[in-house]
């Protein structure tokens, strides 16, 4: 690795320290410590079930399926911790509970209710797949119980989420002048605007961290972005690596990596129900706002992306930017505007606040890829975090400002959420 190199790892380490470092207690005397017994948790498999269901059925999209996930985890922490005697604060309602129900069957309720919900067309599947889990779990006061908690948070959660902004009216802004964004090949899509005008599940407004916006055309933070994407992220790059390219791919995934890793971190260090409910909501909730305040921001600054930027870089007034009418990217450039990354957004939520749930960084974990047939091992959740960093820039589609500021914005969002939500009660 050349001296620079060296040095833009170091400051990009450094950059991703002070990130976690924004989420407060990230160091405490009391880390969570592993369930003694390790079980099939009911919180890990609805979480898959939940899945299927958002992902592998109704394919949505990443900025739709955090909403889905996170009602679902909403819910099922609520009855949990209802059930556990309210540990922590519950984050709509606390269900009356004496604490002889059943949790599993909770968890089961709550997930279910609300995953017909969302997906109403799903109905007989769902049916299916919520007899067959009941099934397991023995009759009795303890199942009725359980099912009847289940079911109120989930009923407490859906309300919540009427009229929220879901899929609404909102539309991009296509400019014309230089920096504004536009449609951009191949597709020429435009998409999600929506997401920046839905209500918050935890943070004030979806305008409370803002970020500083890109930088000027003619400054020389924005040539120096605009020639590193240029020649790293092109279709036809020589200087990106066959791991960058597998890096890109990966991490460009509409099947989000961070499913999978959530739900290895938390068998591999065997929470219990109630550690698990936490954690799910807790990440969700962060991540899923994270991603609102980014749409927010890319509806502001409506900045243009790395494709235009280059194709017509002789109308900027920089003249350290050269045009190339035919420059492409590796990836397909996502149908809305650069800044801020919305894939670091959520990463830098969804990591700071799993640093800050086991109280360490250096948890390793693995995930595989459909989209670019391969597994990627990470040895903290600071790694992986640099990592995505990289890859949007490595895959063309983002300039590193974009998703420098983008984790900045992650963070902040996950740092209000651990200092407002699911606090110890």
């Amino acid at each position: 690795m050349t001296l620079t190199g060296r040095i833009r790892r170091k400051s990009l380490r450094a950059g991703v320290a002070a990130v976690l470092v924004l989420v407060p207690g990230f160091v405490l005397a009391s880390p969570v410590q592993p369930a003694a017994a390790a079980s099939t948790n009911s919180v890990i498999v609805w979480d898959e079930y939940a899945q299927k269901s958002i992902w592998d059925v109704a394919a949505q999209g990443p900025n739709v399926q955090g909403r889905s996930f996170t009602m679902v985890h909403g819910a099922i922490y609520d009855a949990v911790n209802a059930i556990s005697g309210k540990p922590y604060q519950p984050y709509l309602v606390a269900p009356p509970a004496t604490g002889t129900e059943s949790k599993d069957a909770a968890v089961a309720a709550a997930a279910h209710q609300v995953l017909l919900s969302l997906f109403p067309g799903q109905q007989p599947a769902l049916q299916a797949q919520y007899d067959a889990y009941l099934a397991g779990i023995p009759d009795g006061p303890a199942k009725t119980g359980g099912i009847a908690i289940g079911n109120q948070a989930a009923a407490a959660m859906i309300a919540a989420r009427v009229n929220d902004g879901y899929l609404g009216p909102q539309t991009w802004v296509h400019g014309a002048t230089p920096g504004a964004w536009r449609p951009v090949p191949p597709n020429f899509g435009s998409d999600g605007a929506w997401t920046g005008f839905m209500k918050p599940f935890a943070i004030p407004s979806a305008a409370a961290f803002r970020t500083a916006g890109p930088p000027a055309l003619t400054s020389n933070a924005y040539t120096k972005d605009f020639n590193e994407v240029k020649k790293i992220g092109a279709v036809n790059s020589t200087t990106r690596t066959a791991d960058q390219t597998d890096s890109a791919r990966w991490w460009h995934d509409r099947r989000l990596t961070e499913w999978e890793i959530k739900r290895q971190v938390a068998t591999n260090r065997g929470l219990n129900t109630l550690q698990a409910a936490r954690m799910f909501a807790m990440a969700d909730v962060a991540a899923t706002d994270a991603v609102i305040a980014c749409y927010e921001d890319k509806y502001f600054w409506n900045f243009w992306r790395p494709v235009t930027a280059i194709q017509l870089a002789d109308t900027d007034g920089n003249a350290a930017t050269v045009a190339d009418p035919t420059w492409m990217p590796v990836l397909v450039t996502p149908p809305f505007p650069d800044h801020p990354s919305g894939h670091t957004c959520y990463t830098a939520a969804t990591m700071a606040t799993l640093a800050y749930f086991y109280q360490r960084d250096n948890i390793s974990f693995s995930a595989f890829s459909p989209a670019s047939n391969s597994t990627r091992s990470f040895t903290s959740f600071s790694s992986a975090l640099i990592e995505v960093i990289n890859a949007r820039v490595w895959g063309g589609i983002h300039f590193r400002t974009a998703d420098n500021q983008g984790a900045l914005l992650g963070a902040k969002v996950a740092a209000y959420t651990i200092a407002h939500y699911f606090r110890p009660s």
